[in-house]
């Protein structure tokens, strides 16, 4: 690989333990780890005494900063984003809308739309990104999902997830999307042997998810985190994500959600959970005490009527709090720094103006997200971290009166997209065109499918 040197930026926001934010900022990279940040006065003779080939980037007017991280998301479904039938439901509603629609998924519709949300998230700032694919319909499999993280270049966390609680048994799905626990417990075997790369700065890693309380049994989701911890990989599911979420585990299970989790083995260091919109006080203590992760999605918790996340009350105990942009049927979009700047705006409007501050919402999308996902190598701009950085241009008139405070204006003002993406230490975004595939082709195809998708269920 190449050595990088991005210099004279704006400011670099370092995202480091001090919180650093650099004027005139540099960053040297050296194959795919970052080797100095600092002021590029500074970091300019280091360079000019290697005497090597050293690719440098003006990155006047730019804010430079870790690549963003997203710990939550469903990227086949950016195949059905506001599909007719889908668009004005709560949650239960909505799944329950859109089932038969996914049953009818191919593998080639999970590769081009894991390709398309993956562009998406890029384009965006995200360089490192968690998909919990847990429907497998017609031949698909999570490898369809990997092979297109491996062709676009983006750090991938793939969650083998799965539904096994069909409606006949009393879950939420109906009985043709869901899958036999013990396939589901050996083909998860499978990928995390194949994929699974536990070396710091990995490209992959693999995850066990099964889906939600109301789609597995309890012996999966206890068989589920007996396995990962046996492999020493991570765990994720979705939990408290709406009233009817709530109420159907007390129904079924007689306790609240994090009693649940905490029952099936699902708290601590090694689990992170999407939503929590509705985790009550004790529930947030308890992920507290235990290190256990949130995934906070607000767009999706907006569009489907779900709540809003307590994620001050999160944070404040300690729970690592990450960002996701959820599915794309449930969000639409894909833009990691647009749901930062929702993180933001929502935890506002209960009345108290400073409980998410631009830079907290900041560091959700960086280092919260990397706890998250129980990284110490991503999620800030260190030396020996991974070379994964973004740079935002500040010059367009988006930003025009804001550059009195650059990096708040990135949460505060119209989401921008990267004009520059490093992710391992390769350029993936350059000019802020993505460099890695050709995306005109990739959307054109998306779009056939995603119109095929639709048609099939009809």
């Amino acid at each position: 690989m190449a050595t990088l040197f991005l210099k004279n930026a704006l400011v670099v926001l370092s995202m480091d333990a001090a919180r650093r934010e650099i004027p005139d900022g540099a960053v040297l990279i050296r194959d795919s780890r970052i080797e100095a940040v600092g002021a590029t006065a500074d970091l300019l003779p280091l360079v000019e005494r290697s005497g090597e080939t050293v690719e440098a980037f003006d990155c006047a007017g730019h804010v430079v900063m870790p690549g963003l991280v997203n710990t939550h998301h469903h990227m086949y479904q950016s195949l059905t984003r506001v599909i007719p039938g889908g668009q004005n439901h709560e949650l239960f509603d909505w799944l329950t809308a859109l089932y038969g629609i996914w049953a009818n998924l191919t593998p080639e519709m999970v590769y081009i739309s894991a390709l398309t949300a993956m562009a998406e998230l890029m384009l965006s700032g995200c360089t490192t990104a968690s998909d919990h694919l847990y429907i497998y319909p017609n031949g698909c499999t999570l490898d369809d999902s990997i092979r297109a993280a491996q062709e676009i270049g983006l750090r991938f966390q793939a969650t083998r997830g799965s539904m096994s609680l069909g409606q006949s048994k009393g879950g939420l799905p109906p009985d043709r999307v869901v899958e036999d626990e013990e396939f589901i417990l050996r083909d998860t075997r499978r990928l995390i042997e194949t994929y699974h790369d536990a070396a710091r700065g990995a490209m992959i890693r693999v995850a066990v998810a099964p889906c939600s309380p109301f789609s597995v049994t309890q012996d999966l989701m206890r068989e589920s985190a007996a396995l990962a911890r046996s492999y020493g990989v991570r765990l994720h599911t979705h939990l408290a994500e709406n009233a009817n979420d709530v109420a159907y585990s007390i129904e079924r299970f007689g306790m609240e959600p994090a009693e649940y989790a905490q029952d099936a083995g699902w708290v601590g260091p090694d689990v992170w959970h999407a939503h929590c919109v509705k985790l009550s006080d004790a529930g947030i203590a308890l992920f507290g005490r235990t290190g256990t992760g949130v995934a906070h999605c607000p767009s999706s918790n907006m569009r489907l009527a779900s709540g809003i996340a307590p994620i001050r009350k999160m944070r404040d105990a300690g729970a690592p709090v990450g960002l996701g942009v959820d599915g794309s049927a449930s969000n639409d979009a894909g833009h990691l720094l647009a749901e930062a700047r929702q993180a933001m705006l929502l935890a506002r409007v209960e009345g108290n103006p400073a409980a998410l501050t631009a830079r907290d919402a900041l560091d959700m999308a960086t280092r919260g997200g990397a706890a998250a996902l129980g990284r110490d190598d991503i999620g800030a701009l260190e030396p020996g971290m991974a070379a994964d950085v973004v740079a935002f241009d500040m010059r367009s008139v988006g930003f025009a009166g804001a550059l009195h405070d650059p990096v708040a204006a990135l949460v505060f003002c119209a989401p921008a997209q990267a004009a520059l993406s490093i992710i391992n230490g390769r350029v993936v975004v350059r000019d802020g065109q993505l460099a890695t595939i050709d995306l005109p082709v990739i959307v054109e195809r998306h779009n056939r499918l995603a119109f095929a998708l639709a048609n099939a269920a009809r």
